[in-house]
């Protein structure tokens, strides 16, 4: 093979084992042949704002040929005007429809990555280059820009933004680069990451939007998103990734310094919404029942009720926000519970689907300590470690039986992506907080405490 087919062979083999989250181990390398791109700009009456960033989208490095740019506008009274060259698609005006503009915007274009810009973010013209270039190499690869913000009062439509925005900036939010420090640009990307993607300056390859899904069209006020979207997007496996030199441009302040006679109460209705969504620890309700589960436990059999519910008692003790799944014949003894569901209910698939871990129990356990289970759950998704599978040494001739497994929802996500389990580690021991429910318990020593 060529030094060139080395190369290339080295792109291909190194995207496809990056573990958990390290997109560094990317760095340096660059997509040959470069993709091609969509840019989706959201519009709605900000037609000098949309003038500017068509004009700095047309100073873009990347390859002309290989970029095609789309405005979808959200049935302004008047429709945008744009230049030749430019795809323009149109949705009624139906109120606020950010999400449904940038999923119209998506299915309107062709390009194997897929960027995201409103029309008042105006890119410098290594933009576009930048952003595409991880999820080019890495199909999972979510990738948010660098907003900063800038007053272009007077300022000419074409003037080069990568000028005039240090000229006239405004402060940018303090916690956001900050959280971009501490993490290492998202290296360190956890479950709560979400909350530092920007949907204005957002990125991904085509294949992986449309495996994780659009936009919640259901968002039909400002703001919450793109914060939704990134979690689904975890969830599913991304390579979360801030990149700083794909810098944007807002023509205007934040959204902390912008006038609002209600800015509290707006910003709690995106906390409400997104607190029924997001069910992660700092993110979901402390006390009240949330809407979509953060873990879904599996007791594929149990031998008799009692077994079942000394099992399921222990594990939702443990694990308050979960949703466990029981055989049919044993629901009758939860029915108090709302979240315990029999395995045939279309909920059981549901909370699957949803859940940021799966924890299955081939057969009843009684969880003694909850502290590593717990743990175990959190720290499952995070990192390289995929997988915790807790075992004794019951198995037949000799060996070790599983007692239970716990799987985030990432390593699962990138092992269909890939067909392989390269991408997360599985750690495999004995515990002493968790043993196997043998024979019939006694409920009521159980509940007194004395057995």
């Amino acid at each position: 093979m060529t030094a060139r087919g080395d190369a290339e062979e080295a792109v291909v083999r190194q995207a496809r084992t990056v573990p958990g989250n390290r997109w560094d181990l990317l760095d340096g390398l660059v997509p040959d042949p470069l993709p091609t791109v969509s840019v989706v700009v959201a519009h709605y009456r900000q037609q000098a704002e949309l003038d500017r960033t068509l004009a700095a989208l047309a100073r873009q490095d990347h390859p002309a040929e290989l970029l095609e740019v789309v405005v979808v506008d959200d049935g302004s009274p008047e429709a945008p005007r744009v230049p030749d060259g430019v795809r323009l698609v149109v949705q009624a005006d139906e109120g606020f429809r950010l999400s449904a503009a940038r999923n119209l915007g998506a299915r309107s274009s062709t390009g194997e990555v897929v960027c995201f810009l409103d029309a008042d973010t105006t890119p410098e013209p290594g933009w576009v280059t930048a952003m595409s270039r991880l999820p080019a190499l890495a199909p999972e690869a979510v990738v948010v820009g660098t907003r900063r913000h800038a007053d272009f009062s007077g300022v000419a439509v074409d003037a080069p933004v990568e000028q005039e925005g240090p000229r006239h900036e405004l402060p940018s939010p303090r916690w956001l680069d900050d959280a971009y420090r501490a993490s290492r640009d998202l290296l360190d990307a956890d479950d709560r990451s979400y909350r530092h993607v920007i949907g204005a300056v957002l990125a991904c390859s085509r294949s992986f939007l449309e495996g994780v899904g659009g936009f919640d069209e259901d968002f039909t006020t400002y703001g919450g998103e793109d914060w939704e979207w990134a979690w689904r997007a975890w969830r599913g496996g991304a390579l979360l990734a801030h990149e700083p030199g794909a810098v944007a441009w807002h023509d205007g302040p934040d959204w902390a310094g912008r006038d609002s006679v209600d800015r509290q109460r707006q910003k709690n209705g995106e906390t409400l919404v997104l607190s029924r969504l997001v069910p992660v620890a700092g993110s979901r309700p402390r006390g009240i029942v949330g809407g979509a589960p953060d873990v879904v436990v599996h007791l594929e059999a149990a031998p008799s009720a009692g077994t079942a519910w000394l099992c399921v008692d222990t594990v939702l003790a443990a694990l308050p926000a979960s949703v466990v799944v029981v055989p049919d014949e044993h629901l009758g003894v939860f029915s108090t519970d709302q979240r315990v569901v029999a395995a045939s209910d279309p909920r059981a698939a549901a909370a699957g689907r949803s859940a940021r871990v799966a924890v299955t129990l081939p057969a009843p356990v009684r969880v003694r300590d909850a502290g590593p289970l717990v743990e175990a759950v959190a720290s499952v998704g995070v990192g390289t470690l995929g997988t915790v599978e807790v075992a004794d040494g019951t198995g037949g001739g000799g060996g070790e039986a599983l007692v239970l497994r716990i799987r985030s929802s990432r390593a699962e996500a990138r092992a269909r992506l890939h067909g392989t389990e390269e991408h997360f580690e599985t750690r495999r021991g004995p515990a002493a907080w968790c043993e196997r429910v043998e024979g019939e318990p006694s409920l009521a020593a159980y509940l007194g405490g004395w057995g």
